[in-house]
């Protein structure tokens, strides 16, 4: 029923229509945690929000990790992600996987950081005599159980590993049940996105849709989430849309396979892909995702190195869009160092 409102107030709230200040912009990656770099940026980059802040966000973001107003773990999948420290609590009910049964590495290294530590995996490989890449995913399991903690505040490659608790000393993993934390983020995800489907949940959080269901429920139930159109959206912006007028607005991102807009929508826009690249003679790898005037229309397909991209092809779902490709061009050449493609809709210019 308010599908140009809530396409409008979504952009509006993802600071897509007017860039965010700093205080907007604390807010914003807050509500949209955990937060990535740009996919397939070079290890160490700092998590940012692409075109929503009014100023460098990959500077800022740099500082708040040097001085660990963001902190690093795994979530959402075992995905590296940076959160706020105050959050702790909220995202390990959400994603702490417990360790039953550790394995001889895990137990050995768990140990030494226990009792000797902060240790970096060099340390480790010369005092423990395995390989590296016996060590790396020992660890990350351990880091998935919220035993250890990486301290990388700082870009390095040679981080220190600490005892969890020696770094969270005031942390309780029982602070909050899962299905608590989930109705905190999931209300932080409607604001957001004002409308939302446990379907877009899932596929942002990585979490099972049967406990995505179940917190939704309860939001239901408290009078916070109302229903509408096969999703939900909070009360208040039931309302909003009543008397909200949609301001005109157009525009063109290729956005980054980390965006938090991607992330909720990734399996249809999988499948847009695929869908429009059956059969090319050419590397079609996802890069970016078109989103024109707030809907995915499309993406840049090519082939991931480390370096410039090969920007193989901008492919399109809408033929009405085709007057438009020269800005299309432009919105690729933004995020592709001014690179341009050598196709559009498989023609050569």
């Amino acid at each position: 029923m308010y599908d140009e409102k809530i396409r409008a107030l979504r952009m509006e709230r993802q600071h897509l229509l007017t860039p965010a200040n700093e205080t907007e912009y604390d807010a914003l990656y807050r509500d949209l945690q955990p937060g990535q770099n740009v996919y397939w940026n070079g290890f160490g980059q700092p998590p940012t929000l692409s075109f929503r802040a009014d100023f460098d966000d990959l500077v800022y973001n740099k500082s708040r990790q040097f001085r660990r107003e963001l902190i690093k773990g795994r979530f959402a999948g075992g995905n590296l992600g940076w959160i706020l420290p105050e959050d702790l609590e909220l995202f390990a009910a959400l994603y702490r996987k417990p360790l039953k049964n550790a394995t001889m590495t895990q137990q050995m290294l768990l140990e030494r950081i226990e009792m000797s530590g902060p240790y970096t995996i060099g340390q480790l490989k010369e005092e423990s005599g395995l390989l590296v890449k016996e060590i790396t995913p020992a660890l990350h399991r351990l880091q998935e159980a919220f035993l250890i903690y990486e301290d990388q505040y700082d870009g390095e490659w040679d981080r220190g590993w600490y005892r969890f608790g020696e770094f969270f000393s005031d942390f309780s993993l029982d602070r909050y049940t899962k299905t608590e934390a989930l109705k905190i983020v999931l209300r932080r995800f409607a604001h957001r996105f004002v409308w939302f489907t446990p379907a877009m949940a899932k596929s942002f959080y990585k979490l099972p849709e049967k406990e995505i269901k179940l917190a939704i429920a309860g939001l239901v139930s408290e009078d916070v989430l109302v229903e509408s159109d096969g999703g939900y959206l909070l009360k208040e912006d039931a309302e909003t849309l009543k008397t909200y007028t949609a301001p005109e607005f157009h525009s063109v991102y290729a956005l980054h396979r980390n965006d938090p807009l991607y992330k909720a929508f990734e399996p249809a826009l999988k499948s847009l892909a695929k869908s429009l690249t059956e059969g090319l003679p050419y590397d079609c790898d996802s890069l970016q995702y078109l989103l024109i005037d707030g809907v995915f229309h499309g993406a840049v397909v090519g082939h991931f190195r480390n370096g410039p991209y090969d920007l193989n092809d901008v492919r399109i779902d809408d033929a009405s869009l085709l007057s438009r490709k020269e800005e299309i061009i432009a919105a690729v050449q933004t995020v592709n160092f001014g690179a341009l493609p050598q196709r559009f809709m498989g023609e050569k210019p």
